[in-house]
């Protein structure tokens, strides 16, 4: 007797693909414009993708759209969807016969938060390259590339120090923009300035050079926190902020609108222009890569090209 296959959810990877640009960009116009669709024919796709899986996925608000809890939990599967979709288009039957050794460091952001789950997909896919990871800070890993010490290394290109010294393959690009409370003041703002910012405590990210980062272009719009509080920890720093105890500025990338107790944090934008965060590779100047290094450097620079990251995201 034949065996009765399960009804399948009734989407697109195309709708797929809209709702990860939607929860990205924030929102739909934006999203729609990413993409080269309307406006119309984007809300009209994303509503008829609810109707599929029989929940709301966004909340709309005048600022733009937010996740609920199930489509925070829906937009990892579809992740996950849209990545196996396109490396199955672009890594059919490709790997198996490369075999070598692989070092590649990358500082703690970018390690923890970015790039392993695309490394592990990786050895899937390279079984016979060994891969040793290691976690460095930025100037280690910037010296010992240059030194030819180190032959790849992933970080945020920009803060490098001497770009000109190496090769780059840049793998996102994200705005920066601020964080705050549901409930506070600015939440439901168009836009902040930095003087207005002034006067609230900050926090402060010191891991990956947030710190120095921060106050560069703090300096660059020609102010300072009144009031400042540190942190290495990027949960401490959500739920800091989700509790009203200061704000921050960070990139979309590393953006959740919830803290790990599940309070909500809001990202309004700054009416300034701030520098753009850039992850990526980097290796010496001039130096032809290895083929398991240049595996990588294709690998991920597709991956990351289809707009849909391979695993979660944290910037600063």
């Amino acid at each position: 007797m034949p065996t009765t296959l399960p009804a399948l959810p009734r989407f697109t990877l195309r709708q797929l693909h809209y709702f990860v640009a939607v929860a990205r960009c924030g929102q739909i116009s934006a999203a729609a414009t990413e993409v080269g669709l309307s406006q119309s024919a984007m809300t009209l796709a994303i509503a008829d993708l609810e109707q599929a899986v029989g929940t709301a996925l966004l909340e709309r608000g005048r600022q733009g759209v937010t996740l609920t809890h199930q489509g925070q939990g829906f937009l990892q599967h579809a992740e996950s969807v849209l990545r196996m979709a396109n490396e199955a288009a672009r890594f059919p039957f490709r790997g198996r016969d490369l075999e070598g050794k692989l070092e590649l460091a990358a500082t703690y952001t970018v390690l923890g938060y970015f790039l392993l789950p695309a490394l592990a997909r990786f050895r899937e896919l390279y079984p016979r390259v060994e891969l040793s990871l290691e976690e460095l800070p930025r100037e280690e890993i910037e010296s010992r590339l240059t030194s030819g010490e180190l032959e790849m290394g992933a970080l945020l290109l920009s803060n490098l120090e001497a770009p000109d010294r190496l090769e780059t393959r840049v793998l996102g690009r994200s705005r920066r923009q601020l964080w705050v409370s549901a409930d506070h003041e600015y939440a439901s703002r168009g836009s902040v300035t930095f003087e207005e910012l002034a006067a609230l405590t900050y926090i402060l990210p010191t891991v990956d050079e947030g710190d120095r980062n921060a106050m560069r272009y703090w300096a660059d719009a020609g102010y300072r926190p009144h009031k400042l509080v540190q942190t290495s920890s990027m949960e401490a720093l959500r739920e800091m902020v989700a509790l009203n105890l200061g704000v921050t500025i960070l990139s979309d990338m590393v953006f959740r609108p919830w803290s790990l107790d599940g309070r909500r944090i809001h990202a309004v934008p700054m009416d300034a222009r701030l520098p753009v965060m850039e992850v990526g590779l980097a290796w010496a100047a001039g130096r032809a890569l290895s083929p398991c290094a240049a595996a990588m450097e294709q690998f991920l620079g597709r991956s990351f090209a289809s707009g849909v990251p391979p695993g979660p995201k944290a910037f600063i």
